[in-house]
This record gives C-alpha cells, structure tokens and sequence, in this order.
C-alpha cells in the first residue's frame, strides 16, 4: 500500500528543496488538480521526502510506494499494485535505486508511462549530490537550447564526434528516425530523466572507435563510477560492437556479458548530445554524466516507440566519454566540451 505519511518520519534537508521544487514545479508541471506517482526505495527516502513536500505545497493528491514494502529485490517485475496506482495518475516519479537486473521491471513501469500518457520523471540512481548540481539547473533556458540544436540535428545527415582521448566516431542519421528533445520540461509526448538536459536519436548507421572515460550505464556505473584512470575502448562497425579493450578485465567482462544478451545488446540504440551545462565534470553517476555537453551512446534499447527505429532490445547501457568535439555535418558545433552554437 502507498504510503502517504512518508514525511512525517523523515526530516525534510532544506538542501534538497531547490531541486525538488524544480522538478515538481519546472520539469513536471505538476498541478493541484492532478494525481501524482512516487516510486522509491529504503536508499532514497530522504530525496523522496523532499519530492512529496513540494507535492503537498501544490496540493495535489498523490500516492509513495517504497519498492521493499511491496516486494523483494531485486524486483523480477514491478509490482502490480503499483502499476495499477500509475495508471490513475497525470504525473510520476522514480526516484530509486537501481539493482542488479531490474531494468526489465522499470520497462514495465515505462510502458504504462507510455500507455496511458503520464509526465514522469525517471530519476534512477539520484543522489544527493545530483540534486544540488544538475537538478539545480536552470532548466527553461536548457530546454530552449536544447531546442536550437535538435531543430539543426534533424536537418543533418552525419554527426562526427572525437576527442582527445581517442574517440573517433561517425553516426549516420535517416529523417524516418526522429530525435527526440529531453531537456529536463517533460511533457505527455516523452517521459525524461531528471535532471535533463539532452536530444537523442537512433542513428540508421554508426561506426568507430568511441572511447568511454566516463562512466557506463546501469547497474555498473554503481560498481565501477568513474573509469578514467582505466578507460573501456569500443570498436564500432555497421552499427554493432565489433571488439572492446579495457584493463580492467572485470568491467571487461561484465560489460561484454552485458551487450551479449540478445541479439541486439550490442547494437548502438541510442545517439545522444547532453545539454545540461551545470553539469560540468563527471562525477561518476549516469543519470546526471549523461547530460554533460558531450556525445553519449547506448548500446541495445534503441526506444523505438518514440525514434521509430524498427528493432528492439531487452538490455539499454550507455557509455559516457569526456571533451567532445563535434560536428552536424561539416559545421562545428562544440570543441573540447564547449558548445558553439
């Protein structure tokens, strides 16, 4: 059962209302005569508690779900008393932890998100240190940038990305695959990671080498944080990852386990620019590193029921490297991190 006397346990840190009022009020919308979704965990209680005491300012009716009240992790499926408390809802959050295989049960919260058309901030992995940085942005002004570059991206037919680190990196684009704007004002069209701060598309061919000295995604960016000092190097053909090299063999191998689960985890999905620019270093999380100015890449998922792409994928991990150079087709729109345009 929800549980609606979340805050009356928990001490509210005046520090985390500035980016819970952000994306309460900003990024969400959220409004008194709509119903609200919290998901959490025992690990994010405290930025729950901050989330819900900007929801009850606004007055609207909502409901909070702690994912160890309702079942055992990590979860096989997203319980269905929650599923259900979803669809009665205009707006959600998930504001929790991720675990070892439970992408499959935040898929199934994604596709009643989808379904029934909720604004939801998907806040997987935040941290304390997230809501004072990137959750601190001044998201109107990413979402009108945001939107100067994806009008130029959809214009373009080839993004060229290096670094000096190694990375030298073509994506091919096709105008039937669309790019998407999540800047952080999340609307019913797009659910969004919060903080935002990115366009993103599904490219119809990619290939290269894209070095990440970032982080990687899912439950190994909890593992491993930032791989700088032993950085994970991907070599791309035709679209699919064609050899890795790293000198940690554990991420080595783990991260190859991982792009080898179907026959589509180690296709290159998803084809990002972050533009939040109050992210400014990596700090070893990806729900905020990936919204550094920068191309980001993610290998399965390709979210085909919002870029059209035509396959699928159970497994979605992204690479994250550092000071990018790029180009939408022979213009320059950024050098060593800083946007251009």
């Amino acid at each position: 059962m929800p549980n609606r006397l979340f805050t009356a346990a928990i001490d509210v840190d005046p520090e985390l209302i500035p980016g819970a009022r952000n994306a309460i009020r900003d990024c969400l919308r959220l409004q008194p005569d709509e119903r609200i979704t919290i998901i959490t965990d025992e690990a994010t209680r405290e930025i729950a508690a901050a989330l819900q005491s900007e929801v009850e300012l606004v007055g609207s009716v909502y409901a909070v779900f702690v994912l160890e009240e309702c079942a055992a992790r990590p979860l096989t499926a997203m319980p269905q008393v929650i599923l259900d408390d979803l669809a009665t809802s205009q707006v959600s959050i998930f504001c929790a932890q991720s675990q070892y295989g439970e992408l499959g049960s935040r898929m199934q919260m994604s596709e009643v998100v989808n379904r029934h058309r909720i604004r939801h901030g998907h806040m997987v992995n935040i941290s304390r240190q997230i809501m004072l940085e990137g959750m601190r942005a001044d998201f109107a002004a990413i979402d009108a940038h945001s939107q100067l570059l994806v009008e130029r991206a959809r214009r373009t037919k080839r993004v060229t990305c290096r670094t000096p680190h190694g990375t030298d990196f073509v994506a091919e684009l096709s105008p039937k695959l669309k790019w998407i704007k999540t800047s952080g004002i999340i609307t019913p069209d797009k659910w969004g990671n919060l903080p935002g701060g990115e366009i993103f598309t599904s490219p119809f061919n990619s290939h290269g080498t894209y070095v990440v000295d970032g982080v990687v995604g899912d439950y190994l960016c909890q593992k491993y944080g930032d791989i700088q000092k032993t950085p994970l190097t991907i070599v791309v053909k035709e679209n699919r990852i064609h050899s890795l090299a790293c000198d940690n063999r554990e991420l080595l191998e783990e991260f190859r386990a991982y792009t080898s689960t179907d026959e589509n985890s180690n296709r290159v999905g998803e084809f990002a620019v972050g533009t939040n620019t109050a992210c400014t270093r990596v700090i070893g999380n990806i729900l905020q590193d990936e919204k550094i100015p920068g191309i980001h890449i993610a290998f399965g998922h390709p979210y085909a029921e919002h870029t059209g792409q035509t396959w699928i994928s159970k497994t979605h991990i992204d690479c994250v490297g550092r000071d990018f150079d790029i180009w939408f087709d022979n213009e320059q729109i950024m050098a060593r991190g800083k946007f251009l345009v």
